[in-house]
């Protein structure tokens, strides 16, 4: 798996797998435990899940689905802005740790701001990963002003990740969030990289120059869609899936990335523009 180097020098894989919605049906349970535990065996051992996915559900699910493979596993979670306090992240991060049934996460990260000084949540962070509960520590939904008062801060510099939607349709991140990013070596971690709603999703995978890349390619436009996120210096994706052959494509388009031509990716960019300007961050 190709991966790319957080600020602390550690690794991270470019392709995981999320699971916003797993852990809300407990009917659904076992073929979200059986999908997760498919993409390890493909490789997709990057798994991005949030204390605030099913309320912790998502959480329990990936603890069994990592079940005595800890070790192959660079895990994410994330903490509630209201939880974000220097008592509040500490608890939080350890009911996290307790769902996960594990001793520590590779990447912890604030959900989005809320109330909580931004200074506060980073010295909570800091002792955390001084502590060896967490590896590394980032940011989520942070937009390029945000993160310039987050890197001011005394624990600002050792932010690892900054996770944001973003896809070929929301790409306003490339106006300037994603090149200050590039430029201080910390990675994006693009969600909703197939959109969010079904009528998003349906317009992204329907639009005709997406599909007529996926024929040239023998591909599936969600395929042509992700390996254009994993084309692009600096971004790591976590697609979500539960049927086995979603799991199977999704590992796929890591393959299909680098045989994305000039020529494919002009028709790409006639059809989703890049920004002209300035964009508010988009967030689900």
């Amino acid at each position: 798996m190709k991966t790319l180097s957080l600020p602390s020098g550690r690794a991270i894989p470019v392709l995981g797998q999320g699971t916003w919605n797993m852990g809300e049906d407990p009917s659904a349970r076992p073929a979200e435990v059986a999908a997760l535990r498919l993409g390890l065996d493909l490789g997709m051992t990057l798994v991005d899940t949030a204390e605030m996915y099913g309320e912790g559900g998502a959480e329990e699910v990936v603890g069994e689905a990592i079940a005595g493979r800890r070790d192959e596993v660079f895990l994410v979670s994330k903490v509630y802005p209201h939880n974000a306090s220097r008592a509040g992240v500490r608890a939080a991060c350890e009911r996290s740790l307790r769902r996960l049934r594990t001793d520590h996460l590779d990447l912890y990260l604030l959900h989005w701001r809320g109330g909580v000084p931004l200074a506060e949540t980073l010295e909570a962070f800091g002792r955390l990963r001084d502590e060896g509960k967490i590896r590394d520590y980032g940011v989520s939904n942070f937009d390029t002003d945000d993160m310039l008062e987050a890197a001011a801060l005394p624990e600002g510099e050792r932010i690892a990740a900054n996770q944001v939607l973003y896809n070929l349709v929301k790409r306003g991140i490339e106006w300037d969030l994603l090149p200050w990013c590039r430029d201080r070596g910390i990675p994006v971690m693009a969600y909703s990289p197939l959109e969010s709603t079904p009528a998003e999703q349906r317009a992204l995978l329907g639009h005709p120059q997406l599909a007529e890349v996926a024929r040239r390619h023998d591909a599936t436009p969600a395929q042509v869609a992700l390996a254009w996120l994993l084309r692009q210096d600096g971004v790591v994706t976590i697609p979500k899936a539960v049927q086995p052959a979603h799991v199977r494509a999704n590992r796929a388009a890591l393959d299909l990335a680098p045989r994305l031509g000039p020529d494919d990716l002009a028709l790409l960019d006639a059809a989703f523009p890049p920004p002209g300007r300035r964009r508010p961050l988009a967030m689900r």
